[in-house]
């Protein structure tokens, strides 16, 4: 039986409500709680602009931090420590155990640890730019 598949360029509400829909009977089935929410915290200049954006989802016992990026002018001032901390405390408990996130080595490696991260897994490529850094907080 032949299925079509398109490529979406937004996560729309029907494409969302599936998601939830089957993750939650998924779960469910399997005694866990999807407990699922998506996140976007952003942080704004004076004019209103946007100057850092931290985003990810939520869902059985863990908040995963898709996304974390400050604009350029605005790095080294604490904007992604008080970005983190806003995910952080928006989360806390909340029934959930364990914030978790991935990270380049040319991105933010050394940034997360400072914030109480712990290095759970490397995976190494032959550039250490591009190591993939896999990290978690406790909750």
């Amino acid at each position: 039986m032949d299925k079509v598949i398109i490529k979406n360029a937004e996560l729309d509400k029907e494409v969302g409500g599936f998601i939830n829909k089957e993750f939650t009977a998924y779960g469910l089935k399997c005694a866990v709680e999807l407990n699922f929410k998506d996140f976007c915290f952003a942080a704004y200049d004076d004019e209103k602009n946007i100057i850092g954006v931290i985003a990810g989802i939520a869902y059985y016992n863990e908040v995963h931090i898709d996304n974390l990026v400050v604009a350029e002018g605005f790095r080294s001032k604490g904007l992604g420590s008080r970005l983190v901390g806003a995910v952080e405390e928006a989360f806390s408990g909340k029934g959930y155990d364990l914030i978790t996130l991935t990270t380049f080595g040319f991105q933010a490696p050394e940034f997360y640890p400072k914030l109480g991260y712990e290095i759970e897994y490397v995976r190494k490529d032959k550039d250490p730019k591009l190591s993939k850094y896999f990290l978690f907080k406790k909750l």
